[in-house]
């Protein structure tokens, strides 16, 4: 309250001095939002902004979501799991697995042919973090909400059909599952934040990247590259993502203002989050069509190849899981039980 008198107190003097009437006040509440991409990715601007407007509306101005994109506070897009924990940043978008074996249970979602559509598989994965992470691994954080990109594919320098093509070529994989799949399968996984592709590209530290559509637009990959490997109705891979709050921040705002952002969290928030991303690869297949670039789409033989070669990833991560005390095959058919649920 205290905050809020002062606040008022320097707009009416400001008004005063300027001669004016005082028509808008300071918020209650300010909330700094922090995440790796640039501020006109699609993420951003159709899923981070269109949420932050919303909670501003809906508190009537009390909540302010101040936006800083491409990780302008500072540090590292793998830091911003610590920086929303610590309270260096209010609210932060990232990739769980940044922080690799921080979150195990969460990697379930991101094994080879997991998922298919990311509305689906992201209320499948609110509705598994609700049962098994929120009082766990994410019991650190006020979760708003998490969700998976679409169906993953390769973008690479020289054309990727076979799984063979895959031997000796240096990709950019975003998380340790996806890393280990890549390198069972012949390739030399390099790991980095994806903000680090392009140069990574363009420099030749790397030959290939998997990504979404989506985001090929922001990072330029159509341009640096000119092939890309889809896998027809299959998704190779998938990424989590986790939006989150810090919890002292949480729990200090008032009641009403907790109800505001407890209405704009949760599973619809989790699907809309994943339909909207999987919604914009289409502009992002269209630029690299337009482009002339080669867009290989794997028939099904083709894809049966690449799914017997994934196909001992998932007892290997059974086996991990198990290893750190989880029943990791019951963890896999709820995953998967789940999916189905939703893709119904």
């Amino acid at each position: 309250m205290t905050i809020l008198k002062n606040a008022l107190r320097g707009v009416a003097t400001a008004a005063v001095l300027m001669g004016t009437t005082v028509t808008a006040f300071a918020a209650d509440v300010t909330l700094n939002l922090h995440q790796f991409l640039p501020a006109q990715a699609n993420v951003p601007k159709h899923i981070l902004d269109v949420w932050a407007d919303k909670v501003e509306a809906e508190s009537e101005g009390r909540i302010k979501i101040a936006r800083y994109p491409a990780m302008q506070l500072g540090g590292t897009p793998p830091e911003l799991i610590g920086q929303v924990q610590d309270g260096i940043a209010d609210i932060v978008w990232t990739v769980p697995g940044y922080s690799p074996g921080r979150f195990p249970q969460g990697e379930v979602f991101e094994l080879p042919f997991m998922m298919t559509d990311a509305e689906a598989t992201s209320r499948a994965y609110w509705d598994y973090a609700e049962a098994n992470m929120l009082d766990k691994e994410y019991a650190p954080f006020k979760v708003i909400a998490v969700w998976v990109h679409g169906p993953g594919l390769i973008h690479s320098k020289e054309p990727i059909t076979s799984v063979s093509d895959l031997n000796g070529v240096k990709l950019r994989a975003p998380t340790r599952v996806t890393n280990k799949m890549f390198s069972s399968l012949g390739a030399t996984p390099v790991g980095m934040p994806v903000p680090a592709v392009p140069e990574a590209l363009s420099k030749g530290v790397i030959d290939a990247t998997v990504i979404p559509w989506e985001v090929t637009g922001a990072l330029k990959v159509p341009e640096l590259v000119e092939n890309h490997t889809s896998f027809g109705d299959s998704s190779l891979y998938t990424t989590t993502f986790i939006f989150a709050m810090n919890k002292e921040k949480y729990m200090a705002l008032p009641d009403d203002l907790k109800a505001v952002i407890d209405s704009n969290s949760g599973a619809d928030v989790s699907a809309w989050a994943g339909k909207t991303m999987q919604d914009y690869d289409a502009p992002g297949l269209k630029f690299a069509t337009d482009r002339g670039n080669n867009i290989i789409e794997l028939g099904e033989d083709q894809v049966a190849e690449w799914k017997a070669a994934a196909a001992n990833e998932e007892a290997d991560w059974v086996e991990e899981m198990n290893g750190k005390g989880f029943d990791g095959q019951a963890l896999l058919d709820q995953a998967k039980a789940l999916i189905a649920k939703h893709s119904m």
